[in-house]
C-alpha cells in the first residue's frame, strides 16, 4: 500500500503553482480594494451631515489676524479720527420696514454681520494692552511728544530703518521718461593710423583733441572737423587726455608710463610727471585746484601738483588696474573705478578712501559726473549704476546695454550715452533710466567687422554734439535730429515692473 500511494502521488507542475499564486494575489488585491471602498463609504456617511456647514469663527484668532493687518497697513497713522454715526444700518432698517409694509417677503438685514466685524476690529485695536487709550489704533511706543516734536498738535512719526525701506519700496514707481530727440550721425573724421583711445573737448568749444594707438595726439576743429595740429612724443598708445580750463595746457597719458603736459601756445612738452610704475590709463584735472589726477596699471591713482610736478598723494587701495578717474569740487573730490569691480571715493584732505562701493560684478571702465545734480554714474559690463554723493548711496540701475561698456557721457539735458565694445550706442533718459535710442555703428570700409568698438566719448560744452573715438581708426560726431518731434518720433514707452535694487 505504501508503494502504491507513493507511485500514484505526483507533484503539481510549476505553471499550476504560479497560477495559484497569481490568483491568491488578485483575491488579496480585491479584498484591499473592497476595504478601501468601505472606508470611503464610512467616511462619507460620517461627514455627510456636516457638509457645506462652515466652521464656527474663533474670535481670538480673528482679532489677532485683524491686529496684524491693522499694524501692517496703518502703523504710520497714530490717531484715528472720531467715528461718525453710522447711517447705513438705519437706512437698511427703514428700507426693510418699507418693504414689509409694501407686502414684500424677502427682507435682508446685514447689521449683525457688520456689528460683528466692528467688534472684531475694536478688539484687535485694544489687543496690545486690553484697554482703549483714546482713539489710538496702535499704541505709540516712541519718545514723548515734547522730544519727538509736534507740528499742528500732532506727533512726528519716527520710523526705524526697516520701516523706511518698506515705505520706500511701496512708494517706488516707474517714472515716465521725458521725450528726447533722436540722435544721428553728423560727420566721420579719419586721420589716425590706429585705434582712437581718448578724446577731450576744449572749454572754449572751438576744438577737441584725440589720442590714438598710433602714438600721436591730433587737434581738430570742432565746427569743420579739419585737422589743425598733430603732437608727437609718446612712444606707446595715448590712453587719456585732459584739457585745462585755467591754463593753455593739454595733459596726456599713455602706456609708456609717461604723463606729459603740453603747452598749446608753443606746441611742445613743458613738464613730465614721473612716478607711475606701469602704463597710465586715465587722467583728469581738478576743477578748482591746480591738481592732476592719473590712474593706471599699477593699481594706484596719483595726485600731482601741476606747477611743481610734485606727487601730492598716492591713492592706493585698488587691487587691479585703475581704468577711470573723475574729479569734482565738492566731496568726494576724486572718484576712481577699477578692474577689481570696485569704486572708491577719496578724501583729498586725508589722502585716504572715504568709501568703497562694491555693487558691481564686473570691471568699472568709465565714470561720469552729472553736470547739474550731485550724482555720478558708473559703467560696467553688468549694469550702469547711478550713485548719490557724497557717500555713494546707490540710487538706481540702468539695465539693457548687454556689452562691455567702455565709456559713458552725460549732458545738461539729462541724456546719458553709453558706448560698448561691440559698436553699440545706447541713449538713456537720466531720470527714468529708459533707453530711448539704440544705434549699431557700422565699421569704416577697409576695417574688420570686429573693429567697431567705442573706446571714448565726450559731449561738447553745449551738449548738442557727441564725439566718439572708435576702433576703426575714425572719429564720429553725432547731433540731435532737428526735424524730429514727439509726433514723428513718439515715445514708445510702457511701464514695467519695479526695478530691482541691488
Amino acid at each position: 500500500q505504501k508503494f502504491i500511494f507513493s507511485a500514484s502521488f505526483r507533484a503539481p507542475p510549476l505553471h499550476c503553482v504560479g497560477a495559484r499564486r497569481v490568483q491568491a494575489m488578485l483575491s488579496l488585491a480585491d479584498d484591499v480594494k473592497g476595504r478601501i471602498y468601505e472606508s470611503i463609504l464610512g467616511t462619507n456617511k460620517f461627514f455627510l451631515a456636516n457638509y457645506s456647514i462652515s466652521q464656527p469663527a474663533h474670535r481670538e484668532s480673528q482679532q489677532a489676524r485683524m491686529a496684524l493687518k491693522i499694524g501692517d497697513e496703518y502703523s504710520h497713522v497714530q490717531m484715528r479720527p472720531p467715528d461718525r454715526p453710522r447711517q447705513k444700518p438705519q437706512r437698511k432698517r427703514a428700507r426693510a420696514e418699507a418693504e414689509v409694509e409694501d407686502g414684500k417677503t424677502e427682507v435682508k438685514i446685514e447689521d449683525a454681520e457688520d456689528n460683528e466685524m466692528d467688534k472684531i476690529i475694536e478688539g484687535a485695536a485694544q489687543r496690545p494692552d486690553k484697554k482703549n487709550k483714546g482713539n489710538m489704533l496702535v499704541e505709540y511706543k516712541g519718545p514723548p511728544a515734547h522730544k519727538a516734536g509736534a507740528v499742528g498738535g500732532g506727533m512726528i512719526q519716527r520710523y526705524t530703518a526697516h520701516q523706511q525701506l518698506i515705505l520706500k519700496a511701496r512708494s517706488r514707481r516707474m517714472k515716465k521718461p521725458k521725450w528726447h530727440a533722436p540722435w544721428k550721425l553728423m560727420r566721420v573724421i579719419s586721420g589716425h593710423l590706429g585705434w582712437v583711445r581718448s578724446v577731450a573737448v576744449d572749454p572754449t568749444n572751438e576744438w577737441f583733441a584725440t589720442g590714438s594707438a598710433d602714438r600721436t595726439i591730433k587737434i581738430w576743429d570742432l565746427a569743420s572737423g579739419s585737422l589743425k595740429l598733430t603732437l608727437t612724443g609718446h612712444i606707446n598708445s595715448v590712453m587719456g587726455l585732459a584739457v585745462s580750463h585755467k591754463y593753455p595746457y593739454l595733459f596726456s597719458v599713455g602706456n609708456d608710463k609717461l604723463v606729459k603736459c603740453w603747452d598749446l601756445e608753443q606746441n611742445k612738452v613743458v613738464r613730465h610727471y614721473h612716478g607711475h610704475l606701469s602704463g597710465v590709463y586715465c587722467c583728469t584735472i581738478h576743477p578748482t585746484q591746480d591738481l592732476l589726477i592719473t590712474g593706471g596699471r599699477d593699481s594706484t591713482a596719483r595726485v600731482w601738483d601741476i606747477r611743481t610736478k610734485a606727487e601730492a598723494f598716492v591713492l592706493g587701495g585698488h587691487t587691479n588696474n585703475v581704468a577711470t578717474v573723475v574729479a569734482q569740487g565738492a566731496k568726494p573730490q576724486v572718484i576712481t573705478g577699477s578692474h577689481d569691480n570696485t569704486i572708491r571715493l577719496w578724501d583729498l584732505v586725508k589722502g585716504a578712501t572715504h568709501s568703497q562701493l562694491t555693487n558691481h560684478k564686473k570691471s568699472i571702465r568709465s565714470l561720469a559726473i552729472h553736470p547739474k545734480e550731485y550724482t555720478f554714474c558708473s559703467g560696467a559690463a553688468d549694469n550702469l549704476k547711478v550713485w548719490k554723493c557724497p557717500d555713494g548711496v546707490f540710487m538706481r540701475n540702468m539695465s539693457g546695454h548687454n556689452a562691455i561698456v567702455n565709456s559713458i557721457a552725460i549732458n545738461r539735458d539729462n541724456v546719458l550715452v553709453s558706448g560698448a565694445d561691440n559698436g553699440t550706442l545706447h541713449f538713456w533718459d537720466w531720470r527714468s533710466a529708459w533707453c530711448f535710442q539704440k544705434i549699431k555703428i557700422k565699421p569704416q570700409p577697409g576695417s574688420l567687422d570686429s573693429e567697431c568698438g567705442v573706446y571714448a566719448m565726450a559731449f561738447d560744452v553745449t551738449g548738442s554734439r557727441l564725439i566718439t573715438a572708435e576702433a576703426d581708426k575714425s572719429i564720429k560726431v553725432w547731433k540731435e535730429n532737428e526735424d524730429a518731434t514727439p509726433e514723428t518720433h513718439p515715445l514708445n514707452w510702457k511701464p514695467q515692473k519695479a526695478q530691482r535694487r541691488f
